[in-house]
């Protein structure tokens, strides 16, 4: 009998708290970092960790960018920055950001300095994929959750697949976090992933498009091609990014759990954002 894997996606889902909750969950770091060495991408770094989430230990996957390709897709201010004004309850904090090694401070009152980021199609980002030294199962899931993204894309911005030039998912950290995503699940060797839902958010958010309702069009996209149930929280916040939602799409196979089974482990991984509800992504096999 196969491995099955179980999402608990009560506080949404993204790229990197999917890496993590793999790793926690036993998955090879070794094989990760051969694999992601392989790629002909610059301008990053990782680091695997561990955190205290709500007094849990769980375990973090960061993918560090360098100062020309920093988007901050992390950086609270930035996201929810609009929100104050309207007094929605996102809270604006003293923010930092790693650029190599050195760790620079600053406030939202410095204002935030976009960089000319590379805005791939998805043949760009299917050649860095193949020529990267992965097995078949991780190159052949990272293709499909890139495929299931740029279908999405093309939908909100009535484009075509060949044509959508993605931003967010086409960036660096992006890339890293779904090669990273799908070599884990292959190493796991999972053959059956049980999703019951996607627990969301509300409100709005602010990404490369403008300011967007949440779930925003991409997300939203994926969920009208593929059936997953969505739950919306009473919290303002995107909780569901379109790379979490892409990878559910890609791997999961069913939505009920049995009326009993045995648990023989358990992974929780860290998301990046802080909301009222901690962003932790639980998967159990």
């Amino acid at each position: 009998m196969g491995k099955t894997l179980y999402i608990e996606s009560n506080a949404g889902i993204s790229g990197d708290m999917f890496v993590a909750a793999l790793l926690d969950l036993g998955a090879d770091e070794a094989v990760l970092q051969k694999a992601l060495a392989s790629l002909p991408l610059s301008g990053y770094r990782t680091i695997i960790s561990r955190k205290v989430k709500s007094g849990i230990d769980v375990c973090d996957f960061d993918v560090r960018l360098d100062a020309a390709h920093e988007n901050y897709d992390h950086d609270m201010d930035y996201l929810y920055g609009h929100l104050q004004a309207e007094n929605h309850g996102v809270k604006a904090h003293h923010h930092g950001h790693a650029h190599g090694e050195e760790f620079h401070e600053h406030t939202h009152d410095e204002g935030h300095h976009h960089h000319a980021h590379e805005h791939r199609g998805l043949q760009e980002v299917t050649d860095i994929i193949n020529a990267g030294d992965l097995t078949e199962g991780a190159r052949r899931l990272a293709l499909t959750i890139f495929d299931i993204l740029a279908e999405a894309e093309a939908f909100a911005h009535n484009a075509t697949k060949e044509t959508v030039h993605f931003h967010e998912v086409g960036a660096v950290d992006s890339i890293v976090d779904i090669v990273a995503a799908a070599v884990c699940f292959d190493n796991l060797d999972v053959d059956r992933v049980i999703l019951p839902k996607l627990t969301e958010g509300q409100g709005t958010v602010r990404c490369a498009h403008g300011i967007l309702p949440v779930p925003v069009p991409a997300v939203s996209a994926i969920l009208a091609k593929h059936p997953i149930p969505l739950s919306i929280m009473e919290i303002n916040g995107e909780f569901v990014t379109p790379t979490g939602a892409a990878i559910a799409a890609a791997a999961c196979t069913g939505r009920e759990l049995p009326a009993r089974f045995r648990v023989l482990g358990v992974g929780m991984g860290a998301g990046k954002r802080e909301y009222e509800r901690p962003s932790v992504l639980r998967v159990l096999r």
